[in-house]
Parts: C-alpha cells; structure tokens; sequence
C-alpha cells in the first residue's frame, strides 16, 4: 500500500470521528459547541461523513485516486478555513451563503474554530503533491 493510500485511509479515520463528534458524550457543552469552540450540525456531519467515505474510497481503490483526493480535499478544506478568518464562515457548510459576514478577525476563538480544516486542508494538499514524489 502506497504512503499515498495510507494518507487517505487516515484521513477516513480522522474524518469519520469528526462526524462522530456530537454523538460522544461530554465532547459537546450546554450550548452545543464542541470543545467550547464550534457548533457542529446535522449537515456539517453529513459533510464530514461524506468526505470520510471519499477517503476511504480513493485508499482502496488507488493511489492515483488517492492522491487526487488529497489534492482536491485539501484544497477545498484549506480554503474553507481562510474564508473562515475573512467573513467567520466557511463554504463548505454554506454558512457564507446562508449568514452575514462576521468580518476578519484573528481572534483565538476564530483561530482554533479554523484551525483543524486549515490543518487538515494544508496537509493533505501537500502529501497529495509532494508525497508523490519521494
């Protein structure tokens, strides 16, 4: 199995307990957020659920389809956390489209709720381009 395959068939694992996030007891508080830092929803879930199954498809099928998943999941969830620090809201989820713009901000609250997309989009984006070559 490829560095490329292992790659994805982590990223199943660390997305499917993403989208298993609301269903842990004690990970979300009173007021629903997870960590105290985000709210996840039913199509945040669904997102994070397919993405996973996305994942999971690509290590078994290839490592081409691997890397084409790393390319493309990255990209996608590193631009879906930028926008977060520029409008609060991510496109993936169409919270830019279904909320008003909470403008930029780099607060620590908006660095943490962006944080795990950013890592994971920046990450994956470089394994599906540099991981390749080795």
């Amino acid at each position: 199995m490829s560095i490329l395959r292992k790659f994805a068939l982590g990223y199943f694992v660390v997305l499917l307990g993403a989208a298993a996030l609301n269903y842990v007891p004690g990970i979300t508080d009173a007021e629903g957020l997870a960590f105290g830092i985000f709210a996840l929803d039913l199509f945040d879930d669904a997102l994070h659920l397919a993405s996973a199954l996305w994942a999971l498809s690509a290590a078994l099928i290839s490592h081409r389809a691997s890397k084409v998943f790393l390319v493309l999941f990255g990209a996608l969830y590193l631009g879906d956390g930028v926008f977060g620090f520029f409008t609060g809201f991510g496109y993936l989820d169409f919270g830019i489209f279904t909320n008003p713009s909470a403008g930029m901000s780099f607060t620590m609250f908006r660095v943490l709720a962006n944080a795990p997309h950013i890592a994971l989009g920046a990450v994956a984006f470089w394994a599906g381009l540099r991981l390749d070559r080795a």
